[in-house]
């Protein structure tokens, strides 16, 4: 948060920053800042870069695919889901593969398979491990009842991600964390949930981007995931106004993002104007 007119840390040790995507670089795939701009002066500025968002519903190769349509070319360590991180989980807990039930979309299902796991009800044989559930667009009574029949039975529930909404043109839309809470209503169950603010995301891009927590900015628009799981890893926050969070409730979270902006493109200014 600015003090005055400083920041409270030194802006010359960050060597990196972890975007969120929805509500930071687009909203429903709209750009809200001039992508290929931003991201000219994160390299120019000599920043390495990683996409993490807990949106599911895409493989990481589909989002690199969009920025290339709006003129931002990554390379494919640049980018990471929620998808991939409950595939390693899952990965971790049955490290032979197996039988899941997956309420998602294609890249949750794709994460899954890559993973060693098949989709499936355990109708044909085998035993279901777990019912793994993210964001679903055409989800229905009939799959929330098969899902939560399944996690009555004894299969594990794993999530995703908890955000129960996410920034559109329009207003907030229900998200993952919706059907979360519908699933764990229907069953009595509650889900382990992956994603943040979870560490396990910001884990990998650390690893992947070579840098410390004291080096690395999170810039996000949630509070409760982005900022939160900057603050567990002991990240620096950057909180923008672009998405789903207030300025009255950005002030009131304790403790405070290190920085408040309107957009990314201003986190870069207040960057510039520190150095």
């Amino acid at each position: 948060m600015r003090t005055k007119d400083r920041l409270l840390f030194d802006v010359s040790q960050i060597r990196a920053l972890i975007l969120d995507m929805d509500g930071v670089v687009w909203k429903m795939y709209q750009p809200l800042v001039d992508l290929p701009v931003v991201f000219t002066r994160i390299r120019e500025s000599g920043y390495k870069v990683i996409l993490a968002t807990n949106n599911s519903t895409k493989t990481p190769a589909r989002y690199l695919e969009l920025l290339e349509e709006f003129g931002v070319k990554l390379a494919p360590w640049q980018v990471i889901n929620s998808s991939e991180a409950t595939a390693s989980y899952l990965r971790q807990q049955h490290p032979k593969g197996g039988l899941v039930h997956v309420v998602g979309e294609e890249g949750l299902h794709r994460a899954l398979e890559v993973a060693g796991f098949r989709h499936g009800d355990g109708e044909s044989g085998g035993e279901v491990l777990a019912v793994v559930a993210g964001m679903e667009r055409n989800i229905d009574y009939d799959k929330i009842a098969s899902a939560s029949l399944l996690i009555r039975a004894g299969a594990s529930f794993v999530g995703t991600n908890p955000d129960k909404t996410f920034p559109s043109p329009y207003g907030q839309l229900p998200g993952a964390g919706t059907i979360l809470a519908a699933l764990e209503a229907a069953s009595g169950v509650a889900p382990v949930v992956i994603g943040k603010p979870r560490s396990g995301m910001y884990e990998v891009a650390l690893e992947r981007l070579g840098t410390s927590p004291q080096e690395t900015l999170v810039v996000g628009d949630r509070l409760e995931t982005d900022i939160a799981g900057a603050q567990n890893m002991d990240c620096y926050s950057a909180l923008v106004l672009s998405g789903v969070t207030s300025l009255a409730a950005a002030q009131d979270w304790s403790p405070k993002p290190d920085i408040i902006a309107e957009d990314l493109n201003t986190v870069l200014d207040i960057l510039a104007s520190e150095t």
